[in-house]
């Protein structure tokens, strides 16, 4: 076989069968992948703060014991809203070079469409509709058929394709329908990939529909968002909450003006945030969990009392995960907090004890 691969005219070779020593290279599939543990790396998640990744973060990832990285990107760091078909080959060559540390570090790259032509869950919105209209459809399809190329022969192990990230409350049709469009362009130029596709409802419900189409799902970690998401600014009324507690208890007032406690603890989240990712487990779909953590403004020590109930759960259940992020509100680096007893590391401030927490895990 050949020793290189070259992916993307003008760019690097990446060597698909060089391994870093420490690397152990678990072939995934997708009714079973590996216990993938690491981040989220956010250098192409906006397209108007396009920068290339960074080796020292690779390099950090991979010497804490980590393996996973998830590239979550925005269509519009290589491409744009008045031509969709043209394709910048400088970012690819950023990417190309992501999944060169990958394979320095014995780390694996799994690759995101955050924002896709016709659908973002953040602002600004897209011109088309991806789930509505066959153009959006079509430039989407032809995204994903470009990196299926250009990485075609690097291995699964390496390398995945994690569709579209958390594809709103639409129909189970209308989803099924864009994914299998996608997975057809997609195999049509490579038919090894493996590929996972969010849940439904923003990542947290499980489609166990799109088992017949061979690909793994991703889950999430943000529940309940009054943990995760305190005092986060993009959503709305969190300024308002009461400080957050784990286990979580708090008053509802319905708009009839009744109230209700709701309660959240270990057990609420094996049983809501588990257990139905389980049973598709349970027919043939491996599992992920694709972003999850707490905001800055969420109390530290609240944050890791919830954190290890969700990775004790996983650990059970033997998913990995990707923290968002590494670096900022929900990281282990220069995070923000005003609560935690920073530790200079290498010129930044680390997290230690949420470092631990997740080096633990």
């Amino acid at each position: 076989m050949a020793g290189a691969i070259a992916v993307g005219a003008g760019a690097a070779s990446i060597n698909a069968e060089a391994v870093a020593p420490h690397a152990e290279l678990v072939e995934p599939s997708a009714s079973h992948l590996p216990r993938w543990r690491g981040f989220n790396l956010l250098e192409k998640f906006n397209g108007a703060h396009d920068r290339p990744y960074r080796e020292s973060d690779f390099a950090l990832i991979a010497e804490w014991g980590f393996n996973f990285v998830r590239l979550p990107m925005s269509y519009l760091c290589w491409a744009n809203f008045s031509d969709w078909l043209a394709i910048r080959e400088q970012p690819m060559k950023d990417i190309d070079q992501a999944v060169e540390f990958g394979r320095q570090y014995g780390i694996h790259v799994n690759l995101n469409l955050h924002r896709a032509p016709g659908y973002c869950v953040n602002p600004p919105r897209e011109p088309l509709d991806l789930w509505t209209e066959d153009a959006a459809l079509d430039a989407c399809a032809f995204h994903w058929a470009h990196l299926a190329r250009r990485y075609k022969g690097i291995p699964s192990a390496r390398v995945s394709f994690d569709l579209l990230n958390e594809p709103p409350n639409i129909p189970v049709e209308q989803y099924v329908h864009v994914v299998t469009r996608l997975v057809e362009a997609i195999r049509a130029e490579d038919a090894q990939r493996l590929i996972i596709a969010d849940g439904l409802n923003y990542g947290s419900t499980p489609v166990p529909e799109l088992a017949v189409l061979r690909v793994a799902q991703s889950t999430r970690g943000y529940n309940p968002s009054r943990v995760s998401h305190y005092q986060a600014s993009w959503v709305k009324d969190s300024m308002q909450w009461p400080s957050p507690t784990w286990p979580l208890q708090y008053i509802i007032t319905g708009s009839d003006g009744t109230e209700r406690t709701e309660r959240w603890d270990r057990q609420r989240l094996a049983r809501h945030q588990i257990e139905p990712w389980l049973n598709l487990q349970r027919q043939g779909v491996g599992v992920h969990v694709g972003e999850w953590g707490a905001h800055n403004r969420t109390p530290h020590e609240t944050a890791l009392a919830w954190m290890k109930d969700y990775l004790d759960l996983w650990n059970e259940a033997q998913w990995g995960w990707a923290l968002w992020n590494l670096h900022g509100s929900f990281g282990i680096l220069d995070s923000g907090r005003s609560d935690v007893d920073y530790e200079t590391f290498r010129g930044q401030k680390l997290d230690r004890k949420m470092l631990e927490l997740l080096k633990a895990a």
